[in-house]
């Protein structure tokens, strides 16, 4: 059995008649009907119903010409990844970042990558690291932007940058003229921090300690953006990642203020499969992460 069989059946299937199907596929008709009646031996079936007057697939031929149609979809993605081989900075990246991170480094990381792999197009998946994981693993996205640690076995990874947290009041707070928070004063009742099951949340309560002793009082958001709305509105304080602080994401109605030395940060990295063979790709992100100049980014040597 030959493709380009299929490629005649589908054509047929499409077009209705031998000499149209034999014209988009810029054969003769003659050889097209030859290579349809040899599928047909092949297979042992009949496939089109040849009565006089009248050319049409027989219901078992509308059946083989499905499956045909999925067989030519996947001998092009064997043909992709092939052309893929050959430039791997060329077609579409699968690339996973974890909600705390892609709405503030991906405008700056597109616009980098449209400079260093102008051919190479972003798909992206955002969504807890947990599930990122679990994509990355099965092969649902190529690479993954997260906060360490991400250990997982068969899993690269290589660190990017790091980026410093900032403590967020609402404007006219008694800390809005500080120049600096230490971390055992972020504590109460007032701090918001991010649902359970964020990283982020974890990342926080870890620097700063003094908070977790009460759970129950703490007030949560399921985003940073619900956070600083709700930090806007006077409602408490926060502890927020410097990057959305940044650039279109500062706000006047809150005001953010560093921690004293040493300063709590998270360190974020870029992640792949083992073995993974577009390795050229990896590095052109890594190249547009490093080209983003951004004060919320501390970038580390390569």
């Amino acid at each position: 059995m030959k493709l380009s069989a299929l490629r005649y059946l589908v054509a047929f299937a499409d077009e209705g008649s031998f000499s149209r199907a034999a014209a988009r596929c810029h054969v003769s008709q003659p050889t097209l009907s030859v290579a349809l009646q040899n599928l047909e031996s092949d297979l042992g079936v009949t496939l089109i119903d040849r009565a006089k007057g009248h050319v049409a697939l027989t219901d078992l031929g509308h059946q083989v010409t499905a499956q045909a149609r999925r067989a030519l979809d996947e001998a092009r993605r064997v043909e992709l990844v092939a052309q893929l081989g050959k430039d791997p900075l060329h077609g579409e990246f699968r690339l996973g970042v974890i909600h705390t991170i892609g709405p503030y480094l991906l405008p700056e990381l597109i616009a980098a990558m449209r400079r260093t792999a102008p051919r190479m197009k972003l798909y992206i998946e955002e969504s807890m690291t947990a599930l990122l994981a679990d994509y990355l693993k099965y092969g649902t996205v190529d690479a993954v932007i997260v906060a360490l640690p991400f250990d997982l076995p068969g899993i690269e990874t290589r660190a990017l940058y790091d980026e410093p947290f900032r403590v967020v009041v609402p404007r006219g707070h008694a800390w809005a003229k500080r120049k600096s928070i230490a971390a055992e004063d972020v504590r109460g009742g007032d701090v918001l921090v991010l649902k359970a099951g964020n990283c982020f949340r974890e990342q926080v309560l870890d620097a700063c300690p003094d908070i977790s002793h009460a759970e129950g009082s703490l007030h949560q958001g399921h985003s940073i953006e619900t956070i600083r709305c709700m930090v806007a509105s006077g409602y408490g304080i926060s502890v927020l990642p410097a990057g959305a602080m940044t650039g279109p994401y500062r706000a006047d109605l809150v005001h953010a203020i560093p921690f004293e030395a040493p300063e709590p940060a998270r360190r974020v990295a870029l992640a792949w499969r083992r073995g993974f063979t577009r390795l050229e790709a990896i590095e052109a992100l890594a190249d547009a992460v490093h080209a983003i100049d951004n004060p919320s980014y501390a970038h580390l040597p390569r």
